[in-house]
């Protein structure tokens, strides 16, 4: 039997666990607080906004010539 299959088993339900555990303590933690909020509001706009500007096609690198 492989003993660290099992370990390796309890080790992933452990470091879940811990991290659900703490996203719950941030949420509880940011919507308590309205800087908080608003902080969470700002990075969640960027991250979107960055993301849409990452699936954008590039103008610069775009050539009708090299293709």
């Amino acid at each position: 039997m492989n003993w660290w299959k099992p370990l390796a088993a309890l080790s992933v339900a452990l470091v879940a666990f811990v991290a659900v555990g703490a996203l719950v303590g941030l949420v509880q933690e940011v919507l308590g607080s309205v800087a908080a909020l608003a902080v969470v509001a700002l990075l969640l706009v960027a991250v979107v906004a960055a993301s849409k500007a990452g699936t954008s096609p590039n103008r610069w690198l775009s050539n009708p010539y090299w293709e």
